[in-house]
């Protein structure tokens, strides 16, 4: 059989907007993302980044006009996962985009658990926490940044929004399948790992050691707020340092995306140098 006739064989057709599958696609799309244990993605790069980070796939949905996808994708994902085959008018009632490029799929995120976090500590000690952040679209810049600059694991706290979101998952670029998050009250977590010896950063726009002059280096948890509130006097009551980005006074203050990514360039660049110095003496 043909590579081409295998996939062909794989396809079941689907024409009825209320299957099970297609019914749990509309509602991850329109709901935070997720229908059960299972997380929606759109489009050729971000399921390519799927098969990419070794996730398991519940289902892949390909619409008349994107069938030609199939032949691509359906030799990375394993035999026994539905692919099913939707009329394009189907197809764009379950997904997010208005111009969608006729595939989805619903997959499943590993699992990420504090206590392997607090086990973990110190060999890998820099985490991120999140707090009240509400764009999805910053969400995933900071996700995407967090995987580029080593980041063990990142901690999302109360009033976050849903990492789950397709926006959140669109703006990580195949991050948020790989890097560590976890939902958690940061106010009983942050105490917890100051236990561990891990010291507690906290951003601010104005108030705060200059980020050339603050130490990232060794056990550190750098925490980035609310966008237009920051983050909470009783977080701020748990800082062991606030650091503040020196810029212009036109600016009020930066992006949270950018400030996190920010951050988390010096924190990588502060930390690779103190080991490099630690290997030579």
């Amino acid at each position: 059989m043909t590579v081409q006739n295998e996939v062909e064989s794989r396809l079941r057709r689907i024409t009825s907007r209320q299957n099970t599958l297609v019914k749990n696609l509309r509602q991850a799309f329109t709901q935070d993302g997720t229908a059960g244990d299972s997380l929606a993605v759109e489009g050729i790069r971000q399921i390519e980044e799927a098969i990419r980070s070794g996730l398991r796939f519940q289902a892949i949905f390909f619409s008349d006009a994107g069938r030609g996808h199939a032949t691509r994708l359906l030799p990375q994902i394993a035999s026994q996962v539905e692919a099913l085959l939707l009329p394009d008018d189907v197809f764009s009632s379950a997904v997010s985009t208005e111009s969608p490029q006729g595939v989805a799929a619903l997959v499943k995120l590993r699992p990420a658990k504090f206590e392997d976090v607090l086990e973990q500590i110190p060999s890998t000690p820099l985490l991120l926490g999140v707090a009240g952040l509400q764009d999805p679209g910053n969400l995933g810049t900071i996700i995407r940044s967090a995987e580029a600059f080593g980041v063990r694991a990142v901690l999302l706290g109360e009033k976050t929004v849903s990492h789950f979101n397709p926006k959140t998952v669109r703006a990580s670029a195949g991050s948020l399948f790989r890097q560590p998050l976890i939902r958690i009250k940061l106010m009983e977590s942050i105490p917890l790992l100051k236990q561990h010896g891990v010291r507690m950063l906290a951003t601010s726009s104005h108030k705060g050691k200059p980020l050339q002059e603050a130490n990232f280096t060794g056990a550190a948890m750098i925490v980035i707020g609310n966008e237009g509130a920051g983050i909470s006097q009783e977080l701020l009551s748990l800082a062991d340092e606030r650091i503040t980005i020196p810029h212009s006074a036109r600016v009020e203050s930066l992006n949270a995306g950018i400030a996190a990514s920010i951050l988390l360039y010096e924190a990588s660049r502060q930390r690779n140098k103190h080991l490099t110095t630690d290997e030579h003496g």
